[in-house]
């Protein structure tokens, strides 16, 4: 069985029946649960809680959305001015969500939420507008097929299931690890292409302390019960920064392991990321500050910080830095007189002359303009 054929199986099952073995225990926020039918809750299968990084008017995107659990608990946080998509490849699930939208609208106060069907590695093929052409179109011959790849490629082009820079947050619960291999890249390349500069990833997913072997990969039960299909702990953080990401780490990492097989150990964490601002580097005289404990700090473009220095940043990386993707480490400096600004970055460890801020607003919010920073 291949491992998407296994996948659609245990997870048509799960659809039908509670799957146990496909749970972590996780503390949702039971006010965002209380309002949500008890089937969607008992059928929905995850290992952490990607809703705690909704923001208000936020545009969400559930990555195998299974059940609805998530994307109705993130739908009660972006409020009227926003929206949440969850995408799902299995039409038991999508039957699943979607059967308790009526409900799930009415009680929310809008109908926020929308469930289509595509695999998460192909984000920009809508397989709903594929089982419409194969219906009418059914593959016969090896003709048929190369047709079916064209209208395919016609389809991602002209319309797009999800279009480039149209989400502010991705977000997904334990189901990176149910695509292929060789499938990986090309899924975390797709997070990185629907996301809007500035946009946020917060991934709960499984992760190995060690690269999991070949033969435990050909077991369908371990690859469909989020095992076998994991990455390794630093390759999975490494593949969020070979596509773009910056500010990529752990927020949340489990101590115990959910379960060892053959002395690797598996266990649930979050990941979360930053698309880069799609800005030109502009040298207006930002400064940032690096408040410690670390003597230095490099951030994902090789700059250097030192502890307690005024450091040269363009303005691009101001806002970055004093933004909420690092948290309270930097204090900005805007420069002292508003200006133009020319295109260039200081070489890394440049400090920033005091007299070019002396006067200025020191604030922890993102620069705006020529403004604070």
């Amino acid at each position: 069985m291949t491992v998407e054929a296994s996948v659609l199986a245990r997870y048509s099952e799960g659809a039908a029946e509670r799957q146990e073995a496909l749970c972590c225990p996780v503390d949702y926020d039971r006010e965002l649960l209380a309002i949500l039918p008890q089937e969607i809750i008992d059928k929905d299968y995850g290992c952490g809680d990607p809703s705690r990084y909704v923001q208000p008017g936020d545009t969400v995107l559930d990555l195998g959305s299974g059940s609805g659990k998530i994307c109705y608990m993130a739908a009660q946080l972006v409020g009227d001015e926003g929206r949440v998509i969850g995408v799902d490849m299995n039409d038991d699930m999508l039957a699943l969500a979607r059967k308790y939208q009526p409900e799930m609208a009415a009680k929310i106060g809008s109908d926020r939420v929308e469930f289509v069907k595509g695999q998460i590695q192909d984000l920009a093929l809508d397989l709903a507008a594929m089982d419409a052409q194969l219906a009418q179109h059914p593959v016969r011959s090896s003709h048929d097929l190369i047709a079916l790849r064209a209208w395919q490629d016609r389809q991602r082009q002209q319309s797009p299931l999800i279009a480039d820079d149209a989400v502010d947050l991705v977000i997904s619960n334990c189901v990176l690890n149910l695509v292929h291999d060789s499938d990986k890249a090309q899924l975390i390349r797709e997070i990185f292409r629907v996301v809007k500069p500035g946009g946020r990833v917060a991934i709960s997913d499984i992760v190995s302390d060690e690269r999991v072997p070949e033969h435990l990969k050909q077991d369908p039960d371990l690859w469909s019960g989020c095992i076998s299909g994991a990455l390794q702990e630093f390759d999975f953080l490494q593949a969020f920064i070979d596509a773009g990401f910056i500010a990529v780490g752990y927020d949340k990492w489990e101590n115990s392991p959910w379960q060892v097989v053959e002395g690797i150990e598996f266990r649930a964490v979050t990941i979360t990321a930053v698309k880069p601002l799609n800005e030109p580097c502009l040298d207006k005289g930002h400064a940032v500050i690096y408040r410690g404990p670390f003597s230095k700090v490099y951030d994902d473009e090789g700059h250097v910080f030192y502890r307690g220095q005024r450091m040269a940043v363009c303005e691009r990386s101001c806002k970055v830095l004093t933004g909420p993707a690092y948290g309270d480490n930097f204090i900005g400096i805007a420069p002292l007189h508003d200006n133009p600004g020319v295109p260039w970055c200081a070489p890394s460890g440049t400090v920033r002359p005091v007299g070019e801020t002396k006067g200025a607003l020191h604030h922890q919010d993102q620069c705006a303009g020529g403004g604070c920073c």
